[in-house]
Protein backbone atom coordinates (compact mmCIF):
# COMPACT_ATOMS: atom_id res chain seq x y z
CA UNK A 1 0.00 0.00 0.00
CA UNK A 2 1.11 3.56 -0.68
CA UNK A 3 1.07 6.31 1.92
CA UNK A 4 -1.91 8.58 1.12
CA UNK A 5 -1.05 11.24 3.69
CA UNK A 6 1.03 13.55 1.47
CA UNK A 7 -0.77 16.65 0.21
CA UNK A 8 1.55 16.58 -2.80
CA UNK A 9 -0.55 14.20 -4.84
CA UNK A 10 -3.27 14.41 -7.46
CA UNK A 11 -5.90 11.76 -6.64
CA UNK A 12 -8.11 10.13 -9.28
CA UNK A 13 -11.09 7.86 -8.68
CA UNK A 14 -10.91 4.76 -10.91
CA UNK A 15 -13.97 2.56 -11.47
CA UNK A 16 -13.12 0.64 -14.64
CA UNK A 17 -14.81 3.11 -16.98
CA UNK A 18 -13.36 4.98 -19.94
CA UNK A 19 -14.49 8.19 -18.26
CA UNK A 20 -12.23 7.46 -15.28
CA UNK A 21 -9.26 6.78 -17.55
CA UNK A 22 -9.97 10.04 -19.37
CA UNK A 23 -9.92 11.83 -16.00
CA UNK A 24 -6.62 10.15 -15.14
CA UNK A 25 -5.06 11.39 -18.39
CA UNK A 26 -6.30 14.92 -17.66
CA UNK A 27 -4.92 14.69 -14.13
CA UNK A 28 -1.57 13.40 -15.38
CA UNK A 29 -0.94 16.77 -17.04
CA UNK A 30 -1.59 18.40 -13.65
CA UNK A 31 0.77 15.99 -11.86
CA UNK A 32 3.59 16.46 -14.37
CA UNK A 33 3.29 20.25 -14.22
CA UNK A 34 3.56 20.14 -10.41
CA UNK A 35 6.17 17.36 -10.37
CA UNK A 36 4.04 15.28 -7.98
CA UNK A 37 2.73 11.68 -8.10
CA UNK A 38 -0.64 10.69 -9.50
CA UNK A 39 -2.54 8.50 -7.04
CA UNK A 40 -5.18 6.21 -8.55
CA UNK A 41 -7.68 4.65 -6.15
CA UNK A 42 -10.46 2.11 -6.59
CA UNK A 43 -12.96 1.77 -3.74
CA UNK A 44 -14.55 -1.55 -2.77
CA UNK A 45 -17.26 -2.08 -0.14
CA UNK A 46 -16.18 -2.20 3.49
CA UNK A 47 -16.44 -5.62 5.13
CA UNK A 48 -18.31 -5.66 8.41
CA UNK A 49 -16.94 -7.67 11.33
CA UNK A 50 -18.14 -11.26 11.14
CA UNK A 51 -19.75 -10.71 7.72
CA UNK A 52 -19.75 -13.86 5.62
CA UNK A 53 -18.75 -13.85 1.98
CA UNK A 54 -15.75 -13.45 -0.23
CA UNK A 55 -14.78 -10.12 -1.76
CA UNK A 56 -12.00 -11.55 -3.90
CA UNK A 57 -13.92 -10.73 -7.07
CA UNK A 58 -14.23 -7.09 -5.99
CA UNK A 59 -10.51 -6.94 -5.27
CA UNK A 60 -9.66 -8.61 -8.57
CA UNK A 61 -11.83 -6.18 -10.52
CA UNK A 62 -10.34 -3.22 -8.65
CA UNK A 63 -6.79 -4.34 -9.37
CA UNK A 64 -7.63 -5.00 -13.01
CA UNK A 65 -9.17 -1.53 -13.37
CA UNK A 66 -6.12 0.10 -11.80
CA UNK A 67 -3.75 -1.83 -14.07
CA UNK A 68 -5.74 -0.74 -17.13
CA UNK A 69 -5.64 2.91 -16.05
CA UNK A 70 -1.92 2.69 -15.32
CA UNK A 71 -1.27 1.12 -18.73
CA UNK A 72 -3.27 3.87 -20.46
CA UNK A 73 -1.19 6.51 -18.68
CA UNK A 74 2.10 4.83 -19.55
CA UNK A 75 0.99 4.69 -23.19
CA UNK A 76 0.75 8.50 -23.26
CA UNK A 77 4.50 8.77 -22.68
CA UNK A 78 4.03 11.44 -20.01
CA UNK A 79 6.73 11.29 -17.30
CA UNK A 80 4.29 10.84 -14.44
CA UNK A 81 4.82 8.71 -11.34
CA UNK A 82 1.71 6.59 -10.79
CA UNK A 83 0.63 5.10 -7.45
CA UNK A 84 -2.27 2.61 -7.37
CA UNK A 85 -4.28 1.58 -4.32
CA UNK A 86 -7.42 -0.42 -3.50
CA UNK A 87 -9.29 1.26 -0.63
CA UNK A 88 -12.33 0.33 1.45
CA UNK A 89 -15.59 2.26 1.53
CA UNK A 90 -17.95 3.98 -0.88
CA UNK A 91 -16.50 5.79 -3.87
CA UNK A 92 -17.75 9.12 -2.53
CA UNK A 93 -16.50 8.51 1.01
CA UNK A 94 -13.08 7.31 -0.14
CA UNK A 95 -12.49 10.30 -2.39
CA UNK A 96 -13.69 12.78 0.23
CA UNK A 97 -11.37 11.17 2.77
CA UNK A 98 -8.47 11.32 0.29
CA UNK A 99 -9.25 14.98 -0.37
CA UNK A 100 -8.15 15.91 3.17
CA UNK A 101 -4.54 15.25 2.14
CA UNK A 102 -4.58 15.89 -1.63
CA UNK A 103 -3.68 18.83 -3.84
CA UNK A 104 -6.60 17.96 -6.14
CA UNK A 105 -9.15 15.18 -6.66
CA UNK A 106 -10.26 14.24 -10.18
CA UNK A 107 -13.27 12.18 -11.21
CA UNK A 108 -14.63 11.31 -14.61
CA UNK A 109 -18.12 11.94 -15.89
CA UNK A 110 -19.81 11.08 -19.16
CA UNK A 111 -22.30 13.83 -18.41
CA UNK A 112 -24.57 14.36 -15.45
CA UNK A 113 -27.90 16.00 -14.90
CA UNK A 114 -30.83 16.21 -12.54
CA UNK A 115 -31.74 12.56 -13.09
CA UNK A 116 -28.21 11.38 -12.27
CA UNK A 117 -27.99 13.65 -9.24
CA UNK A 118 -31.43 13.12 -7.71
CA UNK A 119 -32.35 9.60 -8.69
CA UNK A 120 -29.22 7.55 -9.30
CA UNK A 121 -26.79 9.57 -7.23
CA UNK A 122 -23.52 10.87 -8.60
CA UNK A 123 -20.04 10.40 -7.18
CA UNK A 124 -18.85 13.46 -9.08
CA UNK A 125 -21.66 15.63 -7.74
CA UNK A 126 -21.15 14.53 -4.13
CA UNK A 127 -17.37 14.87 -4.15
CA UNK A 128 -17.56 18.31 -5.79
CA UNK A 129 -19.79 19.55 -2.96
CA UNK A 130 -18.06 17.91 0.00
CA UNK A 131 -14.34 17.55 -0.76
CA UNK A 132 -11.69 19.45 1.21
CA UNK A 133 -9.52 20.39 -1.79
CA UNK A 134 -10.11 21.46 -5.40
CA UNK A 135 -12.14 18.92 -7.39
CA UNK A 136 -11.99 18.45 -11.17
CA UNK A 137 -14.97 16.73 -12.79
CA UNK A 138 -13.77 15.74 -16.25
CA UNK A 139 -16.39 15.34 -18.93
CA UNK A 140 -15.97 12.67 -21.60
CA UNK A 141 -17.87 13.09 -24.84
CA UNK A 142 -17.59 12.55 -28.56
CA UNK A 143 -16.84 16.22 -29.09
CA UNK A 144 -14.01 16.28 -26.51
CA UNK A 145 -11.41 17.00 -29.20
CA UNK A 146 -13.28 20.16 -30.16
CA UNK A 147 -13.60 21.27 -26.53
CA UNK A 148 -9.87 20.77 -25.92
CA UNK A 149 -9.33 23.90 -28.01
CA UNK A 150 -11.91 25.96 -26.13
CA UNK A 151 -11.79 28.58 -23.40
CA UNK A 152 -11.05 28.15 -19.74
CA UNK A 153 -14.08 29.95 -18.28
CA UNK A 154 -13.32 31.59 -14.92
CA UNK A 155 -15.80 33.27 -12.58
CA UNK A 156 -14.75 36.78 -11.56
CA UNK A 157 -16.34 38.53 -8.60
CA UNK A 158 -15.72 40.00 -5.15
CA UNK A 159 -16.25 36.87 -3.01
CA UNK A 160 -13.67 35.88 -0.43
CA UNK A 161 -12.74 32.77 -2.45
CA UNK A 162 -12.36 34.48 -5.82
CA UNK A 163 -8.59 35.03 -5.58
CA UNK A 164 -8.18 31.25 -5.32
CA UNK A 165 -10.46 30.79 -8.33
CA UNK A 166 -8.45 33.29 -10.38
CA UNK A 167 -5.17 31.69 -9.35
CA UNK A 168 -6.34 28.25 -10.50
CA UNK A 169 -8.00 29.66 -13.60
CA UNK A 170 -4.88 31.40 -14.89
CA UNK A 171 -2.78 28.35 -14.02
CA UNK A 172 -5.07 26.07 -16.02
CA UNK A 173 -5.09 28.47 -18.96
CA UNK A 174 -1.29 28.58 -19.04
CA UNK A 175 -0.96 24.83 -18.58
CA UNK A 176 -3.41 24.03 -21.38
CA UNK A 177 -2.39 26.97 -23.59
CA UNK A 178 -5.96 28.22 -23.66
CA UNK A 179 -7.56 31.67 -23.56
CA UNK A 180 -9.65 32.71 -20.57
CA UNK A 181 -13.33 33.61 -20.78
CA UNK A 182 -13.70 35.93 -17.77
CA UNK A 183 -17.25 35.63 -16.46
CA UNK A 184 -18.20 38.84 -14.70
CA UNK A 185 -20.84 37.68 -12.23
CA UNK A 186 -21.87 41.11 -10.96
CA UNK A 187 -25.57 41.88 -11.27
CA UNK A 188 -25.67 44.06 -14.34
CA UNK A 189 -28.34 45.55 -16.52
CA UNK A 190 -29.31 44.31 -19.96
CA UNK A 191 -26.53 41.76 -20.15
CA UNK A 192 -23.85 44.45 -20.33
CA UNK A 193 -20.28 43.44 -19.55
CA UNK A 194 -19.04 45.02 -16.26
CA UNK A 195 -15.76 46.18 -17.78
CA UNK A 196 -14.71 48.42 -14.90
CA UNK A 197 -15.16 45.73 -12.25
CA UNK A 198 -13.48 43.10 -14.44
CA UNK A 199 -10.50 45.36 -15.16
CA UNK A 200 -10.09 46.10 -11.45
CA UNK A 201 -10.20 42.42 -10.42
CA UNK A 202 -8.21 41.01 -13.34
CA UNK A 203 -5.56 43.72 -13.66
CA UNK A 204 -2.93 42.19 -11.33
CA UNK A 205 -3.43 38.70 -12.80
CA UNK A 206 -3.23 39.86 -16.41
CA UNK A 207 -0.01 41.77 -15.68
CA UNK A 208 1.56 38.60 -14.24
CA UNK A 209 0.33 36.34 -17.06
CA UNK A 210 0.59 38.44 -20.20
CA UNK A 211 0.80 35.33 -22.37
CA UNK A 212 -2.83 34.47 -21.50
CA UNK A 213 -5.50 36.07 -23.68
CA UNK A 214 -8.56 37.18 -21.68
CA UNK A 215 -12.01 37.66 -23.21
CA UNK A 216 -14.62 39.38 -20.98
CA UNK A 217 -18.21 38.13 -20.75
CA UNK A 218 -21.26 39.07 -18.72
CA UNK A 219 -22.60 36.27 -16.53
CA UNK A 220 -24.98 38.24 -14.34
CA UNK A 221 -27.08 35.14 -13.55
CA UNK A 222 -24.09 33.04 -12.61
CA UNK A 223 -21.68 30.64 -14.27
CA UNK A 224 -24.10 27.73 -14.63
CA UNK A 225 -26.73 29.84 -16.37
CA UNK A 226 -24.13 31.37 -18.71
CA UNK A 227 -22.50 28.05 -19.61
CA UNK A 228 -25.87 26.42 -20.24
CA UNK A 229 -26.71 28.93 -22.96
CA UNK A 230 -23.41 30.12 -24.43
CA UNK A 231 -22.27 29.02 -27.87
CA UNK A 232 -18.65 29.77 -27.00
CA UNK A 233 -16.45 26.64 -26.92
CA UNK A 234 -15.48 25.97 -23.28
CA UNK A 235 -13.22 23.09 -22.30
CA UNK A 236 -13.06 23.85 -18.55
CA UNK A 237 -14.98 26.02 -16.11
CA UNK A 238 -13.16 27.14 -12.96
CA UNK A 239 -15.61 28.14 -10.23
CA UNK A 240 -15.75 28.68 -6.48
CA UNK A 241 -17.28 26.43 -3.84
CA UNK A 242 -20.49 28.48 -3.98
CA UNK A 243 -21.14 26.87 -7.37
CA UNK A 244 -20.35 23.30 -6.25
CA UNK A 245 -24.03 22.35 -6.22
CA UNK A 246 -24.34 23.36 -9.89
CA UNK A 247 -21.60 21.09 -11.26
CA UNK A 248 -24.07 18.64 -12.79
CA UNK A 249 -25.68 21.44 -14.78
CA UNK A 250 -22.34 22.75 -16.06
CA UNK A 251 -21.03 19.31 -17.03
CA UNK A 252 -24.21 18.93 -19.01
CA UNK A 253 -26.30 16.05 -20.33
CA UNK A 254 -24.91 12.80 -21.70
CA UNK A 255 -26.23 13.58 -25.18
CA UNK A 256 -26.58 16.99 -26.76
CA UNK A 257 -28.75 18.39 -29.53
CA UNK A 258 -27.45 20.64 -32.31
CA UNK A 259 -27.11 24.15 -30.93
CA UNK A 260 -27.66 22.90 -27.36
CA UNK A 261 -25.44 22.94 -24.27
CA UNK A 262 -22.44 20.72 -24.98
CA UNK A 263 -21.20 20.73 -21.41
CA UNK A 264 -17.65 21.10 -20.13
CA UNK A 265 -15.31 19.86 -17.46
CA UNK A 266 -15.48 21.75 -14.16
CA UNK A 267 -12.87 22.60 -11.53
CA UNK A 268 -14.36 23.56 -8.15
CA UNK A 269 -11.88 25.58 -6.08
CA UNK A 270 -11.77 26.03 -2.32
CA UNK A 271 -9.86 28.86 -0.68
CA UNK A 272 -6.76 28.07 1.37
CA UNK A 273 -8.66 28.32 4.65
CA UNK A 274 -11.14 25.65 3.56
CA UNK A 275 -8.41 23.42 2.18
CA UNK A 276 -6.49 23.50 5.42
CA UNK A 277 -9.49 22.75 7.66
CA UNK A 278 -9.26 19.12 8.71
CA UNK A 279 -12.20 19.24 11.11
CA UNK A 280 -15.00 19.01 8.51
Amino acid sequence: MNNPQSSQRIVVGIDGSDAAINAAKWAATEAVSRNVPLRLIHAIPERRAGEAGDDSLDVEYAQSSLRAADAALQATGMPVKVECDVVRGSSEGALIDESRHAAMVCVGSVGTGWVARRVLGSTADTVARRAHCPVAVIRSSRDAAEQDGGYVAVTVGESATNDAVLEHGFREARLREAPILALGIWRWGLGEIPYRQLEHRLGPWVSRHREVHVQPAAARRGAAEFLTHTQEPVQLAVVGSEDADKVARMVGPITTHPGGHKGCSVLVVRDQGHQGDQRD
